[in-house]
């Protein structure tokens, strides 16, 4: 659906149920949960160089520092190193932080498609790796730097605001899985949009699952959170569900053959 269609939709979205929701994800995690795990999987496999990269100038601001304790009153030289190389090293953290939450929401956006393909018993047909070619490659680069921007501004107005973007910024992967040619700033307001209208419920499922997630998983000797993790997911599929829905429920989703 375009701009307007989506927008309209959430205009119009229905109510949605606590309750229904949080059972249906249940349902629904008793069949996904291993897709889940391989989606996790993948983003360990994305996010594990990505660190190793912020952990190398790491090593070279620690051993600039040895150097100039060694020199004692020698060491300026070594001072003005080690605070440029530290410079450096906030300005890697940041794009490194912003390329591992495009990855991130590229493979969280797929995991939302297998969702709708395994709850309406449609063919698991789409591709991992689908949101990483050609024009949504650019659009989650977007939407990732916003999301950042967002966050961080949040975090900055002595963090409450940031319990209140939480929600717009769940529901934001949501939307782009489900409707990934909308333009970059059109999905983030539709995500505002639509995350004022069911705030309370969201907030409320969010936090739920994401503390039944990490309990069951802790019961489960640790290990287990990786099993887990995706049922936080669930109910934000349930709450686009069952609010916005699906233009054609019963869609074949043809458009995964252009970008596979």
């Amino acid at each position: 659906m375009n701009s307007n269609q989506l927008f309209e939709k959430i205009e119009n979205s229905n109510s949605v149920d606590f309750g229904n929701i949080f059972n249906n994800s249940i349902e629904l995690f008793k069949k996904v949960w291993l897709q889940g795990f391989v989606h996790l999987l993948i983003s360990l496999v994305i996010m594990i160089p990505l660190l190793i990269v912020i952990y190398i100038p790491l090593f070279a601001i620690i051993g600039v520092a040895g150097l100039e304790n060694s020199y004692g009153d020698y060491g300026y030289v070594q001072e003005d190193l080690s605070i440029g190389m530290g410079i450096l090293f906030v300005i890697l953290v940041i794009i490194v932080s912003m390329v591992a939450s495009a990855f991130q929401l590229a493979i969280t956006a797929h995991f939302y498609r297998v969702c709708k393909q395994v709850d309406m018993g449609l063919p698991q047909t789409t591709s991992y790796f689908m949101f990483f070619k050609g024009k949504y490659l650019g659009k989650i680069f977007t939407l990732a730097i916003a999301t950042f921007g967002i966050a961080l501004l949040a975090a900055s107005l002595c963090y409450l605001p940031l319990f209140y973007v939480i929600v717009p910024l769940q529901l934001l992967g949501v939307i782009f899985a489900f409707n990934p040619d909308v333009s970059a700033s059109d999905l983030i307001k539709a995500s505002f949009k639509f995350g004022n209208k069911i705030w309370l419920i969201a907030f409320g499922l969010i936090f739920i699952s994401s503390m039944l997630a990490q309990i069951v998983g802790m019961i489960l000797c640790f290990i287990g959170i990786f099993f887990t993790a995706s049922f936080v997911y669930l109910p934000i599929y349930y709450l686009y569900k069952d609010g916005i829905g699906f233009e054609n429920e019963n869609e074949s989703e043809s458009w995964n053959v252009i970008v596979e």
